[in-house]
């Protein structure tokens, strides 16, 4: 029988401290892996399926076009951005965060699946808000708990396995999706997501709740979590960054990388659309995307292990220097194969970003209690980098070619390495202030 954390270090210290005192339990380990492979597609929605069904499914007879599907999309993208720093306040202050995940997965999955039964767009469009406030919870609270268990010092090399197991959740669902939508079409990806979310909650559930300890998870050691009460006054997220420089420094250079990184991928698309048609231009993305992801599982589980080693600056530099990189060679040729070849170093910008991302944060915000607060504001800050990233590309597509609009987003990406290896302090031994 696997020994419950209680069992591996001194009895009487808190879960975290045990944490770091003796290494938390197998089943704690599996529960964490599962959680991040089931919830990889589950905490995005319908995602890109959602176009697809509608187009495929309804159609413009029910009146469903490219327009009205656009707008229900930004709809949803902006209530899932708008919920990003609350989402964050919610873990800070929660004392049951597996069961908040587990509503969270249960109300994405339900506000998908009822789908085929609403037709109105609005009802469509209340639904996807519904997905996209609750995926909001998903990233502060996998990061809260997986501190909260494993503790700081922990923390780097635990949140890079989590990637990992997080890219090749979405890697195996996507293949999974593509395989299956042959046979069963559009709609089986409705059931795929209902029994991820099944599995997810499995996966919460093999994390004791005891085994996590409440104030590590939101970045207090225990020496001021003894000053602290859950109902002392909290600062929003906006106050937690203008009150913390570097805090406000990282916000910004995430921004940046967003908007250079969000509209690669999609502006290749269209560059791929005129060139092989759209049937073989939609192949080609989905078999980049499973292959960008399989990329993105080594470079996670790396980026952890060296950021531990070198400090998490040099690491970071890499991601918006393979970034900016991404952006100059798209430039040298219009060949599908080249296209698709320089696509896979998304692998690396996107892995060495999602495994240091929350740790950045957390170690700025250590010792001050506002670790997920911080998350949900920089994430608010990182997606309106996103959203303005593909109206940039498509205006300069639309004015000055694809080649253009490759350099620009490369060159934004230059600037946030620039202004990370300038600006931004190492943080790897920093105490948040």
């Amino acid at each position: 029988m696997t020994a419950s954390p209680a069992t591996l270090a001194p009895a009487g210290l808190p879960p975290a401290r045990r944490a770091s005192a003796g290494q938390p339990g197998h089943r704690i380990h599996r529960g964490l892996d599962g959680l991040n492979f089931f919830l990889a597609d589950v905490r995005d929605g319908l995602g890109p399926y959602l176009a697809i069904y509608l187009l495929a499914v309804r159609g413009p007879e029910q009146g469903w076009n490219p327009a009205t599907i656009g707008l229900v999309m930004t709809i949803a993208g902006i209530a899932g951005l708008l919920a990003q720093t609350p989402a964050g306040a919610l873990i800070d202050r929660s004392r049951n965060k597996r069961a908040i995940v587990i509503a969270a997965a249960i109300a994405v999955t339900l506000s998908c699946v009822v789908l085929p039964f609403v037709s109105s767009f609005y009802a469509v469009a209340a639904t996807q808000s519904v997905a996209g406030i609750a995926g909001a919870i998903f990233p502060p609270a996998l990061a809260a708990i997986t501190l909260g268990v494993v503790g700081p010092k922990a923390f780097a090399r635990r949140i890079g396995r989590n990637e990992a197991f997080n890219h090749a959740g979405n890697a195996v669902s996507a293949a999974l999706a593509a395989g299956t939508a042959i046979f069963f079409g559009p709609i089986v990806v409705f059931w795929i997501m209902a029994l991820l979310a099944v599995a997810s909650i499995g996966a919460t559930l093999l994390i004791p709740a005891k085994a996590i300890d409440d104030d590590v998870a939101r970045g207090l050691d225990h020496a001021e979590a003894a000053d602290d009460t859950p109902d002392a006054a909290q600062p929003s997220g906006l106050q937690a960054l203008l009150s913390h420089r570097p805090l406000l420094i990282f916000a910004v250079l995430m921004a940046l990388f967003h908007l250079a990184n969000a509209a690669m991928l999609p502006t290749v698309g269209q560059q791929l659309t005129q060139v092989v048609g759209e049937a073989h231009a939609t192949s080609l993305i989905a078999v980049c995307i499973v292959a960008a992801q399989c990329v993105m599982v080594p470079v996670a589980m790396l980026a952890a292990t060296q950021a531990e080693r070198w400090g998490r600056k040099p690491v970071f530099l890499c991601a918006f220097g393979v970034l900016a990189l991404r952006g100059l060679l798209y430039t040298f040729s219009d060949s599908p194969y080249w296209l698709l070849g320089v696509q896979l170093l998304d692998g690396v910008g996107a892995g060495i970003f999602g495994a240091l991302f929350p740790v950045v944060v957390a170690d700025l915000t250590r010792g001050t209690g506002r670790f997920n607060v911080s998350q949900g504001a920089i994430a608010t800050a990182q997606g309106v980098g996103a959203a303005l990233s593909a109206t940039l590309a498509g205006s300069i597509v639309f004015g000055a070619g694809y080649s253009a609009a490759f350099l620009t987003l490369g060159a934004i990406a230059a600037i946030g390495f620039l202004g990370y290896l300038f600006a931004m302090p190492e943080t790897k031994d920093h105490a948040g202030g």
